[in-house]
């Protein structure tokens, strides 16, 4: 009975370690842009869970290619890009300004692609005779998820579940 009983200890003991060990292993991050969604699957085009914003924090569950199933603390979970994320802890305090300043997830995917302000302007300099004037009038455009949705679904077109290429 004796033997019995060490035994059930060692497996609880033994369970206990491995649990704790699970709980460090997952990584805490913060969010690094002005403000992003957490969606229901890997992809852009997920439906939006929420809405998450510079400076919250967030428990990393899995990967997937460059997207990362997180929780909040109060237990909502959902997808995010890796690039709205930094190891990096974000705290705010009263009176910082440095939130305006976060780069946006649109500027992040233009940053990635080598495009920015600085690109542009050179451009715009490179050729004067070009008319800019539709390029800024559609970067007003406002696509709400909704409109994508039936947009895709009007052409039949079924997007890769991880948003594309990995």
């Amino acid at each position: 009975m004796h033997r019995y009983k060490s035994i059930f200890y060692c497996m609880v003991l033994t369970g206990i370690l491995c649990l704790t060990l699970f709980a460090y292993a997952q990584e805490t991050m913060s969010i690094q842009v002005k403000e992003s969604e957490l969606r229901a699957t890997p992809s852009f085009l997920g439906k939006i869970v929420i809405k998450v914003s510079y400076g919250d924090r967030v428990t990393v569950l899995e990967k997937n290619g460059a997207w990362r199933k997180v929780s909040l603390k109060n237990g909502t979970q959902g997808w995010i890009s890796s690039s709205a994320l930094t190891t990096k802890k974000i705290t705010l305090q009263a009176g910082q300004t440095n939130v305006q300043t976060g780069a946006t997830q649109n500027e992040l995917a233009l940053a990635g692609k080598g495009f920015n302000n600085q690109v542009e302007a050179s451009y715009m300099a490179q050729n004067k005779k070009l008319d800019y004037s539709w390029v800024n009038t559609m970067e007003t455009f406002k696509v709400v998820p909704d409109q994508m949705s039936a947009f895709l679904a009007k052409g039949d077109v079924v997007p890769p579940s991880t948003g594309g290429a990995q």
